[in-house]
């Protein structure tokens, strides 16, 4: 579950950023959030290599830090009207 959970968020971001561009014209916003809304499964497979706690503790906080502006950034776009709030409350919903 851990896996799985931003993996499907990575996809949902994929998706919206593939429609902000391609409907809406859209590419700053959706491009700073597709850097960390895809980086947050990463950083969390690199758990299953950490080596002492304390790695483990760095890896899943640099995650948390990534979820925590893929939010900002879904809430800016929601906000300016680029996204409804599908659109929005999707992706934020995999962050529960």
């Amino acid at each position: 579950m851990l896996k799985e959970k931003p993996f499907e968020f990575a996809l949902e971001i994929i998706s919206l950023d593939k429609v902000l561009a391609a409907q809406k014209r859209e590419y700053v916003l959706s491009k700073q959030l597709l850097r960390p809304g895809t980086s947050m499964g990463a950083n969390i497979r690199e758990v299953q290599n950490t080596q002492s706690i304390a790695d483990f503790i760095l890896q899943l906080s640099i995650s948390q830090k990534a979820c925590d502006e893929s939010i900002y950034w879904l809430e800016l776009l929601f906000h300016s009207k680029y996204i409804h709030e599908t659109e929005f409350n999707e992706p934020v919903s995999e962050t529960k």
